[in-house]
This record gives structure tokens, sequence and C-alpha cells, in this order.
């Protein structure tokens, strides 16, 4: 018996941004004062340090919940099922439904409720909650998700994470430049073969982490302190990921009883180019070897980083054919991991 992706989907809004569209914004310090290089220099070492060249925003009119419907709907038709035959509906997210141009997060009810209701489920026992567990909250939800059919408890479970990112940032701070917005939702059930899930892990590090993401005020002295924006300690937070998310990996694969030489992709969160390519190489090295070419598929470079959305998006542009020069085959080893707020770490290790 297996556990596995059965229906994958996403959702890309059609807006981009594009890094020159940042050139007219008027960046700060944190501490307000002036930063002394042109716009166009800012953009261009941020697209050199991130990859990121365009990321997209959804439409005004649309929230997380309406994104996570919209890939809810592509991942049942995916699995090709009836979603009354749902058990769990498990939403990650990170600030619930913010309205464009508002500061506000709506969380009553849970987004969960919401996209259980757009569906027109009308099961009662299939029960639907949020869960907040940063970036890498869809790959936790995909975890427990296979908690409760092991235990019995489910036999279908439909997983999504979705964010607006785009109406939590703090224009002035060039951080801004990395979010995006989007959805990824996947069905999750038993199966008769040996694919699926073959191991897990999952970490919380607070002790001196836990506010390396945080809610803060804006770099414009000048706004409102009463309104906060995702703010991070990016050193802080690359120099963690580089060691933690490496080491997450390897107990997750060594777990599993795969061999490293198996392993066909690593799907990692999609964060930062230079941090993404710098823990794929340091897990590599915890073998004593050199990382493969093409083992790392991105998205990051046109769809920037979604939170929660981008580890589902980028197996759905897979699955899906839509990735150029990267595929996944029946039988195939991949991994799954994302670091992000909290500070969490997760991997899964898979047989597609």
């Amino acid at each position: 018996m297996g556990i596995k992706i059965t229906g994958i989907g996403s959702f890309i809004p059609d807006n981009v941004e594009s890094n020159e569209d940042f050139y007219k914004h008027e960046f700060l310090n944190s501490d307000g004062t002036v930063i002394h290089y042109p716009n166009e220099v800012i953009v261009e070492k941020f697209k050199d340090i991130t990859g990121i060249v365009e990321r997209r925003y959804a439409d005004n009119d649309l929230n997380s919940s309406d994104l996570g419907y919209l890939a809810a709907e592509k991942a049942i038709a995916d699995a090709n099922i009836d979603p009354e035959t749902l058990d769990y509906i498990i939403v990650a997210h990170n600030f619930g439904d913010v309205k464009y141009n508002t500061i506000q997060s709506d969380i009553l009810p849970c987004l969960a409720s919401r996209i259980k209701y757009r569906l027109k489920i009308k099961n009662p026992k299939c029960v639907a909650y949020d869960i907040l567990f940063g970036c890498p909250g869809w790959i936790e939800g995909v975890i427990q998700a296979q908690a409760f059919i092991k235990a019995g408890m489910a036999k279908r479970c439909l997983v999504i994470g979705t964010e607006t990112l785009s109406r939590v940032v703090d224009k002035h701070d060039r951080d801004s430049m990395i979010y995006s917005d989007g959805a990824g939702a996947s069905i999750i059930e038993e199966t008769t073969d040996d694919s699926g899930i073959l191991a897990h892990e999952t970490a919380s590090f607070t002790y001196d982490e836990a506010y390396y993401l945080f809610f803060g005020n804006s770099n414009n002295p000048n706004l409102d302190p009463d309104t906060k924006y995702i703010k991070m300690h990016g050193r802080k937070i690359y120099e963690f990921a580089l060691k933690n998310v490496a080491e997450a990996m390897k107990t997750c694969l060594d777990n599993s009883g795969i061999g490293i030489n198996e392993v066909k992709k690593i799907l990692i969160h999609q964060a930062n180019e230079k941090m993404d390519e710098a823990i794929i190489k340091r897990f590599y090295k915890l073998y004593k070897m050199e990382a493969p070419e093409n083992i790392m598929p991105m998205s990051i470079h046109k769809l920037g980083n979604s939170s929660v959305a981008t580890v589902p998006t980028l197996l759905d542009l897979i699955v899906k054919n839509d990735l150029e020069n990267h595929q996944i085959n029946k039988g195939d080893i991949i991994i799954l991991a994302s670091v992000g707020a909290g500070m969490h770490i997760n991997a899964i290790t898979y047989r597609y």
C-alpha cells in the first residue's frame, strides 16, 4: 500500500509584474534613510541574487481562497474524482484573504471552509481546516493527509497551498520584489502499488529563529505605524536554510532507504535561486558528491516566491510538461522540500 498524489492542479495569475515595474518605486533602508543607488542598480542586483525576472499578481477581485478554489478544481478534475468523496480539505496559507487595497486579514470563516463552500460539497463529514506553517505549509498538509489515511481516518484528502503575498508587502522595502501570488492543489489517497510517500521529515526551529520572518513597520516612517508588512532577516534565513534544509533532506532520504543516486529531481521551495542552489550543493556534499546537472527544476525566474504555492505549482508544471527540460516519469524518486516562517523545515521522499 502506498499513499500518493493522484491529482495535481495550480492557478497562476495572468498579471505579470516585471522587474522594470519596480524602477518607479521609492526604496528605503530599514531605518527610513535613502538608498544611494538608482533603482536600476538595485533591481539588477536583486535579479542576480534571487534569479527573479518577473512575478505574478492576482486580479484585484480575487483573494487567496479564490485562487485556492481554482487550483482545487483542476486537481479534482485531474484525479477524476467526485468532490463529495473527500474526507479532508487542508488549506495552507499565511495571511488569509486580504482584499486588494486593504490592510485587514480575513480568516472568518477559515479558507478551507470557503473553498469547500465554493466546491458545493454537501458532505458534513468532509472536514475543512487551515494550517499556518509558513512556506512549508503545503508539504506539511500532504504529510498530515498521509497520517489521516494511514490511521484509517480518511481515504481521500485535498491539500491546497494558496497565497496573495502582493497584498502584504512594503513597497519601500527591496525584499518586496521577491513575493508573488498563486495557488497549488493536490488530491492525496491510498494506492495499491508502491508509489507515493516513502518518508518525511519535519522540524520547527524557534529558540533563536522564530522571528527571522515577522510582521513589521514600513521602511517609510511617514506611513501609519499600526500597519504591518511582511519582513525578513534575509542573511539569517539564508544561513539557517543552507545548513538545516540540507540536513533535513538527508534524514528524509536516508529514512526512505533510497540511495542518493536514485534521486531524479529535487523540488525545493522557490525562495531564492542562489539560496536553493547552495542548499542543493550542500545536500550532495553531505554524501561527498557533486550535485548532478538539471536535478533542481526552477520556476522562480518567472513566477517569484508565492510561499505555500511554489512547490505544488512547480510539481504541476513538470507533470503537465509545462516546464522546459524537466520531466518526471513513472517510478522516479523525487524529493520535495521547503523552509519558511516559524522557522519550519520539511521534506518528503516520494516515488512517482
